[in-house]
């Protein structure tokens, strides 16, 4: 058990830590697990404020997590919560209060708020102990709520949590705050990029953008992992890529409205316009200040090279749009295999399979069935194999992602 200045100690890193990462799906991952942590939880959910709800945005449970077979994760719904006194995150979200509670099944009836049991008979999972406090800004403003589940004791046994526990839970939710707040920011802005894209093709919505970025830190951390990288780098890799993997298609704000809402086939000279977007894309992020700035412009370059070499733009210059090289048919010489960079890679195989399973003006969603032959019939070809592999292993957590950010 770790002592009070090592705890401190282990705080004051973490103030540093979350100051660095910038997506905000990748901070509140990292805030749950990271307050886990210091306050030897079992489980824990984080709530965002929307409107007048809380929505159920993030949940975890070692528990729960060590039942499944090694590499799983668990899978979970979304849900909203009405900010109110008769639950006890709508209570802290309401009054900006924290509650200690030692056991939920014990809540005096004269208590404003109760305990909901339906997600312990539907896990069955018991939960006691709960610390719940408010995320707000430094003027009070209440951005969500931090849930903190079943203290751990000695023999994993379940314990209350202490007041000391009170006063570094809320040191902590104090910087996730701030932290939240710019992450909150920079979603903002990258959907703002979105919206104006949206206006010119109607495919680029922020759902889509979403999934297409959910699915591909999926299936690159599967990657990583086999690649038996550290955690560490694999947590740096997935906050820029989850980015970079939203702006995938930028590039065609720079395209014509009467190629990108054309309803039918493009003619052979549209569609060379309409491939110009990767290289317009990655124009955008030409003068870098930051490894986003790289992966955005890798990711809106590469992600429709083929892993055969029949993709495109190619090698080109992002700068004009010309070859640096040319195949035997003039034209760019393409990426091949291992050459087009990882993310382009992953993003390959997401874009493909939100675009099958998405209605489109020229289509309908295709059946689950039909788009799991068509990723698999298109591995070694279109797709680099590998991720291919890992895109099936990942099959389930794609599912949840996909319910999580459903079209309006």
């Amino acid at each position: 058990m770790p002592s009070e200045v090592e705890r401190l100690r282990e705080i004051i890193r973490l103030d540093t830590e979350l100051s660095t990462v910038q997506d905000l799906d990748i901070l509140l991952e990292r805030i749950l697990t990271e307050a886990r942590k210091i306050l030897r939880a079992d489980a824990g959910t984080i709530y965002i404020k929307d409107r007048d709800d809380l929505v159920f945005s993030y949940a975890q449970n070692e528990t729960l997590r060590k039942k499944l077979p090694p590499g799983q994760k668990l899978i979970y719904s979304t849900f909203r919560v009405e900010i109110s006194k008769k639950s006890i995150s709508g209570y802290v979200a309401a009054t900006g209060e924290i509650l200690n509670i030692q056991d939920v099944y014990k809540i005096s009836e004269k208590a404003p708020y109760q305990f909901n049991p339906n997600y312990d008979r539907v896990s069955q999972y018991k939960t006691t102990s709960t610390l719940t406090v408010p995320l707000k800004t430094n003027m009070g403003e209440i951005l969500g709520v931090l849930q903190i589940i079943n203290k751990q004791g000695h023999g994993k046994t379940v314990v209350p949590f202490s007041k000391n526990d009170e006063i570094v839970c809320l040191h902590f939710a104090s910087t996730a705050s701030l932290a939240l707040q710019r992450a909150q920011l920079t979603r903002a802005l990258i959907l703002r990029m979105i919206q104006m894209s949206e206006l010119r093709d109607p495919k680029e919505t922020g759902p889509h953008v979403n999934r297409v970025a959910s699915y591909s830190i999926e299936l690159y951390e599967r990657w990583a992992m086999r690649r038996k990288m550290t955690p560490e780098e694999i947590n740096k890799k997935r906050d820029v890529l989850r980015m970079a993997a939203m702006l995938h298609d930028v590039g065609k704000v720079a395209i014509s409205d009467i190629i990108l809402k054309k309803p039918g086939r493009f003619t052979p000279k549209e569609r060379e316009i309409m491939k110009a977007h990767t290289f317009l894309g990655a124009r955008l992020f030409i003068n870098r200040q930051s490894e986003f700035d790289e992966v955005s412009a890798f990711v809106a370059l590469t992600h429709h090279e083929n892993w055969d070499g029949t993709g495109y733009p190619g090698r080109v210059d992002t700068r004009t749009g010309k070859p640096l090289k040319r195949g035997q048919d003039g034209k760019a010489l393409p990426l091949k295999g291992e050459e087009i960079p990882i993310f382009g890679r992953v993003v390959a195989v997401a874009d493909v399979y939100d675009a099958l399973r998405s209605n489109r003006v020229y289509k309908d969603a295709w059946s689950e069935e039909d788009v799991l032959h068509e990723i698999q019939k298109l591995s070694g070809s279109k797709f680099d194999p590998e991720i291919v592999d890992v895109f099936f292993e990942s099959l389930e957590v794609l599912r949840s992602i996909s319910a999580r950010y459903p079209d309006l």
